[in-house]
């Protein structure tokens, strides 16, 4: 075999470069990408300050005992400064493990399981029913699409309050009750009726965005898909199950798994509803909050604690879910 030999640098033809150096690379890299570059750079600059950071010290604050009485504050002009000290893991194992672990966590944590399964359930099953509805030919569709969507539209804190004043004592859905001689139950005051005004509240705000996501996956079926079933002889069931609901999976998937991790945290429903006056009712998200803010002293240690585990748990979830979801999706294939 012949190999061509450059005279001027007695290199042979077909030898292969040197790889560069990390430096050299990414030096060669801006260069040719530093428009790129200099696009991202705000939003790196702005998701490590609201993002990055808080994380880094809640997750330090977690492996230490701080709060109100020992932190850093001033008063008047006075500086008092921190005396809070490092206790590595003991807060989680106070929280998970401590005497006190099934009222302060896995009471909480069990509500929270039944909150969000309940809820997305709701969300997915009516929002599907009503995406059925209006993906037919109906007189005035565009009308309930407007009239279905609002609730999603109204910020949740307008309502969140107005069905507050709803469910009150004198409210209208009480009075409404009276009317038709049927008991009205205490619904901001009872445990078991606050978590199902809860419930009922967070169905009213979640459906509509279900209900538009599901309308959008029924109308890029194919048509000829249910014509095809029709004339097979299939009936209305089985062209749902066998066309719509398999139409539906990419789309269902997403919207379950982001309806999920929202319900999840779903912060403004229960506080907004009930503030600090439920806490049987409150799930994991408002309870480290009232921890670290609605007590006295205020348990930031723990409160953060809380916090790193919701992530922990939704991580370890969605890490499970997409696995489920690609296994069943080979399935599928095969």
């Amino acid at each position: 075999m012949t190999v061509a030999i450059d005279r001027a640098t007695g290199k042979r033809h077909g030898d292969r470069a040197p790889r560069p150096g990390l430096g050299g690379r990414l030096k060669r890299s801006y260069q040719k990408y530093w428009y790129a570059y200099a696009m991202i750079a705000p939003v790196i600059v702005v998701l490590g300050a609201l993002v990055l950071y808080p994380l880094v010290y809640g997750l330090y604050l977690t492996l230490t005992d701080a709060n109100s009485l020992n932190t850093a504050r001033t008063i008047g002009v006075n500086h008092i400064d921190a005396t809070y000290k490092f206790i590595g893991l003991d807060n989680y194992k106070d929280i998970l493990f401590g005497p006190t672990a099934y009222d302060r966590f896995w009471s909480h944590f069990i509500w929270t399981i039944v909150w969000t399964a309940l809820c997305v359930a709701l969300h997915y099953t009516i929002g599907l029913g009503l995406a059925l509805l209006l993906n037919q030919k109906l007189r005035g569709r565009t009308f309930y699409r407007l009239i279905l969507i609002l609730p999603w539209a109204v910020p949740t804190f307008v309502t969140v309050f107005g069905w507050r004043f709803m469910l009150a004592d004198g409210g209208i859905v009480n009075l409404a009750l009276d009317a038709l001689h049927l008991p009205s139950p205490d619904w901001l005051e009872d445990t078991f009726w606050q978590r199902f005004a809860a419930i009922m509240v967070n169905t009213w705000c979640g459906v509509p965005f279900m209900m538009v996501s599901l309308l959008g996956g029924l109308q890029s079926i194919d048509a000829s898909l249910y014509e095809a079933a029709e004339m097979d002889g299939a009936t209305a069931w089985q062209r749902f199950r066998y066309v719509t609901l398999p139409g539906l999976r990419s789309v269902s998937s997403t919207v379950v798994l982001l309806g999920i991790i929202w319900t999840f945290n779903q912060f403004a429903v229960i506080f907004l509803l009930f503030g600090n006056t439920a806490p049987d009712a409150q799930i994991l998200v408002t309870w480290a909050y009232y921890l670290g803010f609605g007590q006295q002293p205020r348990d930031f240690a723990q409160s953060a604690a809380y916090g790193i585990l919701l992530l922990a748990i939704l991580i370890v979830f969605t890490s499970f879910y997409r696995r489920w979801l690609n296994r069943n999706e080979q399935q599928l294939a095969i």
